[in-house]
């Protein structure tokens, strides 16, 4: 057994919580419980589904997360962007305990229930736009993207679709053609679906354009390489993902969505992970005032059970007809009411602000760091989307060439002392720190503190 190593901040002892608030190691990583059922998985589970970090995990709460051997992570993942309000939040848990023996499924085309109304209502209410709004449910993300272009083609009666570089959009057949990266989201996986068109995007850091010659270069692309006329949709992430959390260049979207308009061109608003109040607003798309003609919600929807969302214009997402949407577990009951406690909870819990102030403490501590390490070369985000861009030290601004293997070092670095961080970025030179709307200013401070730790070792 290693040495126990332990936040340098107190726990956090509020009742709200059922793990302390504390990061904990107790064993070298992974511990020799997580081995065991590390070699147990090689024999049955397929080598295609990777894992970031091989401890598995017992018990979760808050921005914890405890493995099978006892140790505590401080988790800026959170599973990707999904448990938003926390690890096992109690009214989460409670509101899906409760459904779970009412009804579990029906299947809503056949007989449906008011959890799925009431999700939609929310939806059509939270989304940005004040025009007349409806939704489908359905179960993940690349679903979610799926439908969304399904009925955009639908209601124009276009085919192509217009995706963004360093986008990503999910693993199925049509979303692998929509990412921009294909290691190793697509690679072999081909042949791929037709009639998708990858633009530039605005990446300020690296292209140094404004919004509006950023927004230009992507326009005078697509009229180009496809024409506006033969376009259903554009599809967007208002701050990329996968891709590195890039902020584009004020005005960028604002012109895109414009341009749509003008040409009668779906206007989605890809929100699975920068949804959900993740950015200190409910969708993505308030920071830039954006009213899209489809939003896309997943992951942080449902507090960590599956279900996704197309939600949009009336008039467009009618055009679908009847029996044209749905699946077999789309908007199931106890995923629904999970995320109608959600909706409850963002408000009851104020967590809008919580993002705004996880956003401000992760800047403020990220740009500390920053201002002695040179190998990083940007910090941006919103709320508690932010990432860090890491370059090779002392090649200047200009050449702002990738670090991926600075990145890795930190990543491993903190896992062996129980912080979970999450890389990005096209080339795999970006931090990004995804943590639940839990997390505390101490919890950031102590993980701020490994890092400096790892990136004092790396400049050594």
């Amino acid at each position: 057994m290693t040495e126990t190593l332990t936040s340098s901040a107190p726990a956090s002892t509020s009742p709200a919580f059922t793990v302390p608030q504390e990061r904990k190691i107790v064993t070298s990583i992974p511990g020799p419980r997580s081995i065991e059922l590390q070699e147990r998985r090689n024999a049955v589970v397929s080598s295609g589904v990777a894992s970031v970090l091989p401890v598995y995990i017992a018990q979760a709460n808050g921005a914890i997360l405890v493995d099978v051997d006892g140790n505590q992570f401080i988790d800026f993942g959170a599973g990707i962007g999904v448990t938003t309000v926390g690890h096992t939040e109690a009214s989460v848990v409670a509101a899906a305990s409760e459904q779970l023996g009412d009804v579990i499924h029906t299947l809503f085309t056949v007989t449906p229930y008011e959890e799925y109304v009431r999700v939609a209502e929310l939806l059509a209410e939270h989304t940005p736009g004040s025009f007349a709004k409806k939704s489908v449910l359905v179960n993940a993300g690349a679903e979610a993207v799926e439908n969304g272009v399904k009925i955009a083609r639908k209601y124009t009666g276009r085919r192509g679709v217009a995706v963004l570089d360093h986008a990503y959009h999910g693993r199925t057949n049509l979303t692998m053609a929509m990412n921009f990266k294909a290691a190793p989201y697509a690679t072999g996986f081909g042949p791929l679906a037709g009639d998708v068109y990858h633009a530039p995007s605005s990446y300020p850091y690296h292209d140094g354009l404004s919004g509006a010659d950023a927004a230009a270069r992507t326009i005078g692309y697509l009229e180009k390489i496809i024409g506006a006329s033969e376009l259903a949709c554009l599809v967007v992430e208002p701050i990329q993902g996968e891709g590195g959390f890039m902020v584009p260049a004020d005005g960028y979207l604002n012109l895109l969505q414009e341009w749509c308009t003008a040409n009668g061109i779906v206007f989605i608003a890809d929100e699975i992970q920068s949804g959900m109040a993740r950015t200190g607003k409910y969708f993505a798309s308030e920071h830039f005032g954006l009213e899209p003609d489809l939003i896309l919600s997943a992951k942080g929807i449902a507090g960590g059970l599956p279900l996704a969302a197309v939600t949009g214009r009336a008039e467009i997402m009618d055009s679908a007809q009847p029996g044209g949407l749905g699946g077999t577990f789309g908007g199931n009951p106890v995923a629904c009411a999970a995320a109608v406690a959600v909706f409850e909870a963002i408000e009851a819990n104020d967590l809008l602000a919580e993002g705004e102030r996880i956003g401000r403490t992760l800047t403020a501590g990220l740009e500390l760091l920053k201002a002695k390490y040179d190998v990083i070369g940007e910090i941006r985000g919103r709320g508690a989307m932010i990432a860090i861009e890491l370059v090779q030290p002392g090649t200047g601004d200009s050449s702002k060439l990738a670090n991926a293997a600075a990145v890795s070092h930190i990543a491993s670095y903190a896992a062996q002392r129980g912080v979970l961080l999450l890389t990005a970025g096209t080339y795999g030179s970006v931090l990004r720190f995804l943590p639940s709307l839990a997390v505390s200013d101490a919890l950031i401070a102590d993980a701020l503190a490994v890092i400096d730790d790892a990136l004092a070792e790396l400049a050594a």
